[in-house]
């Protein structure tokens, strides 16, 4: 399983490129250098930082809470399938009060089998598991997955994103809005890396059953096996 610091590396330093290299560092860092919250990416006690070829990214230690280095952190971008974490909170939320169980069936609508985008190739006349569903989505970024599980949650992808943004609103999420549950482009859709690193450690602290789900390599579902999309597995 991939250790927790590296979630927060692969999900939440950046809303573009991560920096895998930047977690060894933390134990040669002088603990003043820690404390202060953001560090340059550059040499430190004799430790070189790699150049990070990112917009915007953030790299938090999950176990002590704290920030090792960022940069744009608070600018808004489109958070993309950064965008799924939330819906796989929201997803596990309503797995851990029993509302939906793994082994349910979930019929597939119209709206999501013609989802735009990275697919997991469900289909109105097969139903599918939400243990499947989830792996799709996780595992092959799926966005037809995603809308399925949204619309199983909370009846409609619309009245998901109203109860994702509540979420937000609730995690201190104070630079993001969500309008959809796969990420797809929209005006008023965006986040921040800071914010998206919140939401990862959150996700990690909160629903750490899941977790492994975020290390499997490979998924197949419809006679079609499809990689994950973190390439650093």
């Amino acid at each position: 399983m991939v250790s927790r610091a590296f979630l927060a590396v692969i999900t939440a330093t950046a809303l573009a490129v991560s920096a895998p290299g930047l977690s060894q560092t933390r134990a040669a860092l002088p603990s003043a250098t820690i404390n202060s919250a953001v560090i340059n990416p550059a040499v430190v006690a004799g430790v070189t930082a790699p150049t990070v070829a990112a917009a915007a990214y953030v790299l938090t230690d999950v176990t002590t809470s704290q920030t090792l280095a960022s940069a744009a952190a608070d600018e808004r971008r489109e958070p993309a399938s950064l965008t799924k974490l939330m819906t796989a909170y929201l997803v596990f939320g309503a797995l851990h009060a029993k509302t939906i169980v793994p082994s349910q069936m979930v019929n597939v609508s119209q709206r999501a089998w013609r989802a735009e985008g990275s697919r997991t190739f469900i289909e109105p006349r097969k139903a599918v598991t939400v243990d499947e569903l989830l792996r799709g989505m996780i595992v092959q970024s799926g966005n037809d997955a995603s809308i399925a599980l949204a619309e199983l949650v909370s009846g409609s992808e619309e009245a998901f994103a109203v109860r994702m943004n509540a979420e937000a609103a609730r995690l201190g999420l104070t630079n993001t809005r969500f309008t959809n549950a796969t990420g797809l482009a929209h005006p008023q859709h965006f986040s921040t890396a800071a914010d998206m690193a919140k939401l990862a450690s959150a996700l990690i602290r909160d629903f750490p059953d899941y977790y492994p789900l975020y290390s499997q390599k490979e998924f197949r579902y419809n006679n079609i096996m499809q990689a994950n999309r973190n390439r650093l597995l």
